[in-house]
């Protein structure tokens, strides 16, 4: 039984390195801070340091029998103020059941007890040591142990255990997150151990905003505008043919034409109207002289 489970073991970390070199974890950067020699292998020609990764997974292991040790999972703050790791924060706290800090970070969230969003953790999980500095350092003050991942030029002080990877890629980062969740499942007891997680690494990594709506606007159905055609309207096409039915256009069909008001004229004078002929003078009132035109009598 004991080599059974040894070699489930072996064969579950030779799985999780490869994944883990997929996820490019094992690469570093061109600086090298003095604390971080120690978990670096090699450097390649281009100047980029190359991380151990057996040691990475000895540290993920370390951390993972922190976070158990830990009873109440509600007691364990990760944070995450970089952008890629955001949604890894939040996924990992889903399921290890643990509270998330995605974005940034309030000062005096530890320390300032006046703050509605003050809490007193008794663990916390960083991304990145030099982008949440400002939690490191509060930690610091109020004795919260912190566990973060750190890259070869990542400041360690007031970090208790570095977990030696890859911080700046989207997908590094929702690997270790992924991986760190699934070894704190197992040493609870909720994943049985050598069998593998029905949670996809991929739901731990950075999405664009842009890839997150495209599916969204294949989904929605098209709006029906109805039919405006020229056959449904009776327009007519570009050859001048009238797409209404020839029943249509009978006299029958066609609304009658209403008679023809009379123009009105001078009360009691007859109104000519068959053609331009001349009228009378209009009547003029009693006593009144008409006045002539100038330059001539009345024709």
């Amino acid at each position: 039984m004991a080599t059974a489970t040894t070699q489930k073991q072996l064969s579950t970390k030779e799985a999780d390195i490869q994944m883990m070199l997929a996820a490019e974890v094992h690469l570093g950067t061109k600086n090298c801070d003095f604390q971080m020699e120690r978990y670096v292998f090699k450097r390649r020609n281009d100047g980029i340091h190359i991380i151990n990764l057996a040691k990475t997974w000895e540290k993920l292991q370390m951390a993972a029998r922190a976070i158990v040790a830990i009873e109440n999972p509600q007691d364990i703050i990760v944070q995450s103020a970089r952008p890629y790791g955001q949604r890894a924060v939040l996924k990992f706290a889903q399921y290890t059941h643990t509270h998330a800090i995605a974005g940034r970070h309030t000062p005096g969230t530890f320390t300032n007890q006046l703050q509605t969003s003050f809490s007193e953790p008794r663990l916390l999980i960083l991304t990145d040591p030099r982008t949440d500095h400002q939690p490191i350092k509060e930690a610091a003050l109020s004795n919260i142990p912190t566990i973060a991942f750190c890259d070869t030029d990542s400041p360690m002080r007031y970090v208790d255990i570095g977990i030696p990877a890859n911080n700046k890629g989207k997908h590094s980062i929702g690997c270790l997150f992924w991986l760190l969740a699934r070894m704190v499942l197992q040493m609870r007891g909720v994943i049985p151990q050598g069998h593998k997680w029905d949670v996809m690494v991929d739901l731990f990594f950075y999405r664009e905003p842009e890839e997150a709506k495209e599916p969204q606007e294949e989904e929605a159905p098209a709006p029906d505008y109805g039919d405006f055609t020229s056959a449904a309207l009776g327009v007519q096409d570009s050859w001048g043919t009238s797409n209404i039915p020839e029943g249509e256009w009978t006299m029958a069909a066609q609304p009658p034409i209403p008679p023809a008001v009379p123009a009105a004229g001078w009360p009691g004078e007859p109104v000519s109207t068959d053609g331009w002929e001349a009228t009378a003078a209009p009547p003029t009132a009693p006593g009144v002289n008409p006045v002539a035109p100038p330059g001539g009598d009345w024709e």
